[in-house]
Parts: C-alpha cells; structure tokens; sequence
C-alpha cells in the first residue's frame, strides 16, 4: 500500500523505463510485487523498485497484461471524469479533421474518433460511421465505466445510434453479451462517405468496428498508380481498394478474399462506381489463388496486398514474418516487368524494419529487383503515441519490381 492507502503495484527492478518512456502496458514479468486478491478494475499506483511514484493504473490482476496506466499526474484520479475528459479532447481532435465546418465532412463521414493508447483510453476503440458509432472494448478494466462512456459520446457527438462489440473477451473475462447489450440500433447496414465514394458497411456484423477505416487515405494514393494498370488485389474484403482502382481508370480489377459475402458487397461497390471497369471477384485463401495465377503464367501491372494481422504476440513474430515473405514473394512472380507492389502489414508487434526485412527476404526468393518508391502509414485520425509503438502499426511500402 501507499502512504494515501492506494493499492501499489511494485515493479522489478530495471522494468521502470518502458513506462517512464510512455508504453501505458504493465505485463506480469515485470511486477515484483502485486496482491492477486484485487479486484479487476482496482485503481492502484505503479511503484519502480526503489519505490519512486510513476503513475496510476486499474489492475487485471489474473492476467499476463495485469496493469494499464491511465495518469502520470500525482493529483489525477481514474474516475469517470477523467475518462470523459479524454473522450472530449479526442473527440475535439477529430472534429478539426472532419467535424461541422471542415471542407473534408462531405467527402469522408466514416473516421476513427478514439484510439484506444493513443487517445489515453487503453482498451477503448470508437469509429463513426455517418449516423453510428461503433465502440470496441477489449479490457475488462474499462467495462465498470462503459455506460458513462457510452452517454458521454451520444451527448458529445449528438450520435444516438450505437453498436458496442468487444474484442479477446475471453482473455479478458468480459461477458461480451452484457456489453453488447448497450447497442441501440439494429444491426443493418450503414452507408458510409470515403473521398466522395460510397460505401456500404456492416457495422455490427463485419470484421473489426465494420470497415478498415485506417487505410481510407492510402486507397486514394494508391488509386493515382492504378490507371491503365491490370489491378489484382488480395484480402480484398469489401472492395475499397478495387472501387477506387477502378474509379481512377484501371484498366481490369480483380479481388481475392476468403469471405464470399464480402466479395458480393465488393462487386456491387466497383459496379455501382465505376460500371464499365472489367472486375473479377475470387473466393478463396490468397496464398493458393496466388500459386494458381503462377502456375497459370498470369501476370498484373499493379498488385495491392492488404493482408489480416499476421503477428499477434511475440512468439509468432518469426513465423508471422514468414508468411509475409511468402505471399509478396508470390506477388512479385505475378507482376510485369516494372510492375508495382502496393503491400502492407498491420501487425503493431512488427517494426517497419522487420516489414522491410520480410520485403528483402521476398525479393531475393523471387530473383527480382525492387525499388521503393513510396511509403505508406495510418491517417492522423489513429495517432501514434510516442514511447508506445504499437500504436504505429499500419505499414506500406509501394515498390516496383523489376
């Protein structure tokens, strides 16, 4: 215990830096000292080795993520009020970016208004979409406060429509049930505006919070490549990439991903944009599609690969690095000579080193020169928090191959 009688969470010795450099995670190989018998959701102080105060944190005391700070300031409390006072500065961010008055709202309605770490909200996601908010809540810590929260945004944003879903409950201990019960509309599709494009968007029953909302500014780049370009885009989901390939004049537009429901919103996408555009939608695994356009000697003058999370945890990291080798390395057989490769990894866990690495390994199985010529990160509505690096997750590099 502190001398105010607040429950301490004392570290080990040397595991201080990584929170005095801003990472808001305390795992449980680093806590030397920690009462098991607390409550999850206990506010507690986090205490380097020689006892120096570092901050306040609310306690998962059973797992290996057992601690998330939410303050660094001695006179701060966790309460409510603190986190309704981080919604507003994040919300306050957004609205320079896409609120009344900017000339971006009519072309994009759909943008991420919290970021979890980023935003000083560990465990808390919350994308709009048009009319909706949809909230992600992967910590059980935050579950106590989810009915605040929730009223606070309504009242903040004017938004009465909402979708609340959860994220590794299980591994969290949330009732998923209970939390979605605050969803206040019925699950249906949503239209949704991105750079003057629509787009329809299953909110409560597509992958994530509905739409991959983080690559809205790197589809519109990529699409400036794409005229007069054979285009073959891979983990296609519902067809963003594709429609805005094909509105900026590609020549042909294919798209492969496991999900056949997505497919068909994808075909209406690009046929509803860009009628006269040749598109092919594929179901199945991407890396056995990829092997059969090589066996079949078809090739493409731009490739896009938007693959799902391939490093999940530290221990997958090598394996997961692998798989990105094998699907750009099969990308760069499928392309023409001086075609182009649109890749990108959204594993928060891997570097942007480790992505290039995994693109060298690739190049070199494939015999084939490459050239980058352009980056590609997240958009200013997900932040990056310095001293928390998984907060930088979405990577790309768009390369030309020789």
């Amino acid at each position: 215990m502190t001398t105010s009688g607040t429950p301490a969470i004392r570290l080990k010795k040397g595991r201080e830096r990584i929170v005095l450099q801003g990472h808001p995670w305390i795992f449980s190989g680093a806590v030397e000292q920690l009462d098991t018998n607390m409550a999850v959701g206990t506010e507690a102080d986090v205490l380097a080795y020689d006892g120096v105060w570092l901050g306040r944190a609310l306690v998962h005391p059973s797992a290996s993520l057992c601690a998330r700070l939410y303050t660094r300031d001695e006179k701060e409390f966790i309460n409510e009020e603190l986190f309704c006072r981080r919604l507003d500065e994040a919300v306050r961010f957004r609205d320079r970016l896409f609120g009344a008055g900017s000339a971006s709202l009519s072309q994009t309605n759909a943008y991420r208004l919290v970021f979890s770490e980023a935003d000083g909200l560990s465990g808390l996601i919350v994308d709009r979409y048009a009319d909706t908010l949809s909230i992600r809540v992967s910590a059980a810590v935050l579950v106590p406060y989810i009915d605040a929260l929730i009223e606070h945004l309504r009242i903040r944003t004017g938004l009465d429509r909402v979708i609340v879903r959860t994220e590794d409950a299980d591994r969290e201990g949330i009732d998923a049930q209970e939390v979605m019960k605050r969803t206040t509309c019925p699950p249906e599709k949503t239209e949704i505006i991105e750079h003057g494009l629509r787009f329809t968007v299953d909110v409560a029953g597509g992958q994530k919070t509905g739409f991959y909302l983080d690559q809205r500014d790197n589809r519109k780049a990529v699409a400036e490549w794409c005229r007069d370009r054979r285009v073959l885009s891979a983990y296609c989901y519902t067809g963003a990439f594709e429609t805005h390939a094909a509105v900026a004049g590609a020549a042909m537009v294919t798209g492969v991903d496991v999900s056949q429901p997505a497919l068909d919103l994808a075909r209406y996408h690009v046929g509803k944009h860009a009628p006269d555009i040749p598109a092919d939608f594929i179901p199945g695994d991407v890396p056995s599609v990829l092997r059969s356009f090589r066996d079949a000697r078809k090739t493409f003058d731009l490739i896009i690969l938007d693959p799902p999370r391939f490093v999940s945890h530290e221990k997958s990291k090598a394996r997961g690095m692998r798989a990105y080798k094998d699907i750009n390395r099969l990308a760069m057989l499928l392309l023409s000579p001086g075609g182009l490769l649109a890749t990108f990894s959204c594993s928060g866990l891997m570097s942007g080193q480790d992505f290039d690495t995994a693109i060298a390994w690739a190049a070199q199985d494939a015999g084939r020169p490459i050239q980058q010529i352009g980056r590609f990160t997240q958009p200013p509505d997900h932040p990056v928090r310095i001293g928390f690096p998984q907060s930088e997750y979405l990577k790309g590099l768009l390369c030309r191959v020789l």
